[in-house]
């Protein structure tokens, strides 16, 4: 089941924003009811707009509260865009938030009039439509807003329930700065490979294709646990079998990860404290 709302702001249209704008386009869900509010607006997100018949920066005398609010502006603009979404949320709005750091009562405490927020946490892949984002929805959020926000989430990758706001720091230390590990293995891939004597250009091609190509592989096989395929690449007594004896060592790559992440956690919570 989906839910379509009639009306859609769109608040703030930077690069999550406008990731989010297009998924919805691709899904047609753009046109008249949705209305953008971005004050510097990209040639992108203007074209985008005309393409699809979205209102870019309306007046706002001519915005009544819509179905559903997107705030997707800076987090640190909340204070300054609070009387803006005062006028908009009102109390059958659905407010749907991917300010990093700002829970749910941060957000209803500028929007008196509103009950429902669901507050998610995409990560960028949401930028080519592969993104993977953890929501939570407050107390006040409907059935039918629910599946409201899940429409409006999943037009740019999966959607995961939470069962706590707790829980939101740890997806974003996980999946939410999880690209940047990714980015990071094929980094260090390509100077492990810089210093077995390859030049560098290659290392970093072969490097780039090997995280491209198993991440597509592994896209491929929903069915298959990630340990299940590496171990159909692992030939006993074979050089992948070499490696990885390092790489699954106690002071190896899980313990690692294990930090990395605790350390994110830890400035997640510190932010959003």
């Amino acid at each position: 089941m989906t839910t379509q709302p009639s009306s859609i702001v769109l608040l703030g249209a930077g690069k999550m924003g406008f990731a989010l704008l297009q998924g919805w386009a691709d899904l047609g869900l753009v046109g008249g009811r949705v209305a953008v509010i971005e004050p510097s607006p990209t040639p992108e997100l203007s074209a985008l707009c005309a393409a699809h018949g979205a209102r870019l920066n309306p007046a706002d005398s001519s915005l009544a509260p819509p179905d559903s609010l997107v705030l997707a502006i800076k987090p640190q603009m909340l204070d300054s865009a609070a009387a803006r979404i005062a006028r908009l949320a009102g109390p059958d709005t659905l407010i749907v938030s991917i300010l990093a750091g700002k829970t749910t009562a941060d957000v209803l405490a500028r929007a008196p009039e509103a009950a429902s927020v669901v507050r998610a946490m995409p990560n960028t892949p949401a930028a080519i439509g592969r993104g993977v984002t953890g929501a939570v929805a407050s107390a006040g959020v409907t059935g039918a807003q629910r599946h409201t926000a899940d429409t409006l989430l999943s037009a740019v990758g999966k959607v995961e329930w939470l069962v706590d706001e707790s829980l939101i720091d740890a997806v974003t230390a996980v999946s939410g700065s999880g690209p940047a590990y990714v980015f990071l293995l094929a980094e260090c891939l390509a100077e492990a490979g810089r210093a077995a004597g390859l030049p560098a250009d290659l290392a970093g091609r072969l490097a780039r294709a090997t995280v491209e190509g198993s991440g597509e592989l592994m896209h491929r096989s929903p069915d298959v646990a990630p340990a299940q395929l590496r171990i159909n690449v692992t030939s006993p007594g074979g050089t992948t079998e070499a490696a990885l004896g390092v790489l699954m060592a106690d002071n190896g790559l899980n313990p690692l990860m294990t930090r990395a992440v605790a350390a994110a956690l830890a400035r997640a919570k510190a932010l959003s404290g």
